[in-house]
């Protein structure tokens, strides 16, 4: 608490800043969550309101005693602007002054604590905790009974029922106060089979798939998504362990078996910290049901969650991507081939999407899913990107058609703008209606925060990362990515602990280490980037990528020969397969050939290499941004 906080009530805004009881409250009296440094930061600001408060005097009252960087005060203050409604470029509440601190800048009025907005209607219901109190029913306090000859007097219940309102209203007011997390998380493990030797791998994995994607309308609860929860797909594998590897309140834990047009589901929901049962149940029906499985599941698990629903999630929680059952089980199919991530099975994933359609034409979900697929070719593998991006864009299209709320195909298009049309502010408008429709997708932050980096925007993409990691905590390529922005934003000693930490979750990720690779060149430590560098190529199985980044290396370190010899080796592939022009142009700028460098630049661009997106911020390029026809790149890629 900082020192000097009374009772006063701040009024800013359309908002009420509460000292004394820590809560920032919107006019109509909704609670904006805020951690306890995000909210001291702001009552420092608003206490001192119309001065300019110094960078370290701000820094040393929300950390004293505490060594901090300037990066936490700057992600406290985006964290803010972003919650009092500011856009980009905006300076209604919190005005930034160059080289010296921030001032708060919107009028501020003190007010009488009883001024202060208090809900005027009471709960609907009593909350579970408080089940065991004795509420009066209506039946018990009968007119009939009570009446004035003789009969006890009405103020003793009337005083009753007053003092369980205070209680109750007084529990809600310090629960509403506990705005740390109020929103429930859980984790649906992949499904296993009853009987191992008869297992169907795509069911088991698509029916966790299917409830994740349900679940996750609901504003109100935080599901894990599916890349995060498919390692804890063993037999025998401990539920209450995977619920707190996944930092997951409770976790959903099922089997699954199919005999002919039979099939049986045993679930059971389990509380992360005790291992407790909170609900199970056993389900036996033809498969042809497997719908209305899906549908008692998915409401049993908010029900147990988040008792009351709005209609509009209601409606949610119920709706059916198709109503096919042959079509269902061929989008299994594609989902489980296409998330393994290699060519080969993302390009299977994208047969079965394709039958899965042909089975129901209306099947939005099904052309989000070759969306995604399609696009994941040019990103991660070397797929020429006008063989994948525009089909990524037509089934993209398509869904939206269909469903133009579905946040899964606003995300593809958001990909396609970015990394193969570089129209960046409308990818920027699509991955902010992704967010809209799906505030707890990791992959829509995950690619906004992408965006953002290739824009020189590292504050923001931190936030964005940031928030994409706290809803999927063991994503690997989230981690490293991370870790990339760290290292765009000059911040290497950041970068490589976060990478490390990527390797905790798994030593193999070869993203991770290509990453480690960038920072270590920037650092001149080039034997360790090129052993990095080789890493990322064994894991990834040759990717082209690595061995440029790794040519590279060795070059700067005067290792000419080798360097040449793996650039031939990379042109030499290129004859019979597609290697993006960039890698070459990586190598021969690390040989100090800035002609042959910028031609296949050059050739790049023609060819709207995906990794074009960071020209503007990659040092390595460094040496040629006074080069004119580089300059020129810059321009018609509309970096500026």
């Amino acid at each position: 608490m900082i020192d000097g906080m009374q009772s006063q009530v701040f009024e800013f805004g359309g908002f009420h800043l509460e000292a004394a009881k820590r809560l920032l409250k919107r006019g109509d009296g909704t609670i904006v969550p805020l951690t306890p440094k995000v909210f001291d930061t702001l009552l420092f600001l608003v206490e001192n309101g119309g001065r300019v408060v110094e960078k370290e005097e701000l820094m040393s009252t929300i950390w004293p005693d505490t060594v901090v960087e300037e990066n936490n005060l700057s992600q406290n203050i985006s964290i803010l602007r972003r919650l009092l409604g500011e856009n980009r470029g905006e300076n209604r509440f919190i005005s930034t002054i160059p080289g010296r601190g921030f001032k708060f800048v919107a009028d501020v009025r003190m007010i009488d604590d009883n001024e202060a907005f208090e809900p005027s209607t009471a709960p609907e219901s009593l909350p579970a905790d408080l089940g065991a109190w004795d509420m009066p029913s209506r039946e018990s306090i009968d007119a009939d009974k009570i009446k004035s000859s003789g009969q006890p007097s009405l103020l003793p219940v009337l005083a009753g029922i007053a003092f369980i309102i205070i209680a109750v209203s007084a529990f809600y007011y310090w629960r509403s106060s506990q705005v740390e997390s109020p929103v429930k998380s859980i984790a649906v493990l992949p499904f296993k089979p009853l009987v191992a030797e008869n297992r169907d791998e795509a069911l088991e994995i698509g029916m966790a798939d299917t409830l994740i994607a349900r679940l996750a309308n609901s504003r109100d609860i935080i599901v894990r998504p599916l890349s995060s929860v498919r390692r804890f797909g063993g037999l025998d594998q401990d539920p209450q362990r995977a619920g707190a590897d996944l930092q997951v309140g409770s976790v959903l834990d099922g089997s699954i078996q199919r005999w002919g047009d039979k099939i049986r589901v045993n679930v059971r929901l389990i509380g992360t910290a005790d291992g407790a049962t909170l609900w199970s149940e056993t389900f036996d029906e033809k498969f042809t049901d497997i719908f209305v499985v899906q549908d008692a599941i998915s409401q049993k698990i908010v029900s147990a969650l988040v008792p009351r629903l709005s209609n509009e999630e209601k409606k949610r929680l119920s709706g059916r991507a198709t109503e096919n059952v042959e079509a269902y089980r061929l989008y299994l199919q594609g989902r489980y081939h296409a998330l393994k991530s290699t060519p080969p099975e993302i390009r299977q994933g994208i047969e079965f999407y394709q039958k899965a359609i042909a089975a129901d034409p209306l099947y939005a979900l099904a052309f989000a899913g070759m969306a995604q697929a399609y696009s994941a070719l040019p990103i991660t593998s070397d797929v020429k990107p006008n063989e994948a991006f525009p089909q990524a864009k037509a089934a993209a299209q398509r869904a939206l058609e269909i469903d133009e709320n579905l946040a899964e195909a606003h995300i593809v298009l958001g990909v396609v703008e970015f990394w193969f049309e570089w129209d960046w502010a409308n990818s920027e408008a699509e991955m902010k209606k992704a967010i809209a429709f799906s505030p707890n997708s990791p992959d829509a932050h995950r690619f906004y925060a992408v965006l953002l980096t290739a824009l020189g925007r590292s504050d923001e993409a931190l936030l964005e990362m940031e928030t994409a990691r706290q809803l999927d905590p063991l994503s690997l390529i989230v981690n490293s990515l991370k870790g990339q922005i760290f290292f765009y934003a000059e911040r290497d000693a950041e970068a490589i602990n976060q990478l490390q930490k990527t390797f905790e979750i798994d030593p193999n990720f070869w993203i991770a280490h290509l990453m480690l690779a960038r920072v270590f060149i920037r650092q001149n430590r080039f034997d360790e980037a090129i052993a990095e560098a080789k890493k990322a190529e064994q894991f990834s199985g040759g990717n082209s990528e690595a061995v440029s980044l790794g040519s590279y290396a060795l070059a700067k370190s005067g290792r000419r020969d080798e360097a040449v010899a793996l650039l031939e080796e990379l042109k030499s592939r290129s004859i019979h397969r597609y290697i993006p022009a960039y890698n070459i142009a990586l190598i021969y700028n690390g040989l100090d050939e800035r002609e042959q460098s910028l031609v296949q630049l050059e050739k790049a661009f023609k060819d709207r290499d995906a990794r074009m997106i960071l020209l503007k911020v990659e040092p390595k390029w460094d040496n040629l941004r006074t080069e004119p026809r580089f300059v020129d790149l810059i321009k018609r890629m509309r970096f500026e």
